[in-house]
């Protein structure tokens, strides 16, 4: 509904970007999305602007299609699995509970993101609670008013985000 109201020419230019990216624009895929946001004008005015945004599984195709990675992965974390962690290395040692039941009864201290390329370079980024409710207020709108994904689906949201940081930092991506 939102979107209806949003610029003509946002709407195409978000659409050409996910067309160029070779995303599709299906909420069930979850590759990308056009979200409707309020731009404020020179005059105080508002206008209802679309702006493209990659999702979760969008980071994870255009990283596979680089053909360099033998392991993507995100996962929240729960208190008790971090072992060890070395902040000059980057280096975290994790112990996961294995049992589903005994985790899920477990509280949630944050989510981590980890990849491997085939040359053997890997890289692992832990944010907090904390961090990620930090970066929330930080950069989304929609979390600012508590609706939206943040809101509804905060678990796909910081494994998005922990993984977006982490691929735009150390991996090789590729829109081919």
């Amino acid at each position: 509904k939102l979107l209806a109201n949003a610029e003509p020419n946002s709407i195409v230019g978000a659409a050409m970007t996910a067309a160029t990216l070779n995303l599709p624009l299906n909420n069930s895929l979850g590759y990308a999305y056009i979200i409707p946001f309020n731009e404020r004008q020179s005059d105080g005015q508002y206008i209802q602007k679309a702006q493209f945004q990659i999702g979760y599984k969008g980071f994870i195709q255009l990283a596979m299609r680089s053909n360099q990675f033998k392991t993507i992965h995100t996962t929240d974390v729960k208190r008790g699995e971090i072992i060890s962690r070395d902040r000059l290395t980057g280096i975290i040692d994790f112990e996961f509970e294995l049992d589903d039941k005994k985790r899920n009864e477990l509280e949630t201290i944050g989510y981590v993101a980890y990849f491997k390329l085939t040359n053997g370079y890997e890289a692992t980024l832990f944010m907090s609670m904390e961090e990620l409710n930090n970066h929330g207020k930080k950069f989304s709108q929609t979390f600012k008013k508590n609706f939206g994904l943040w809101k509804d689906d905060f678990d796909s949201m910081a494994k998005k985000t922990v993984l977006k940081l982490l691929l735009s930092k150390y991996a090789p991506l590729s829109i081919d």
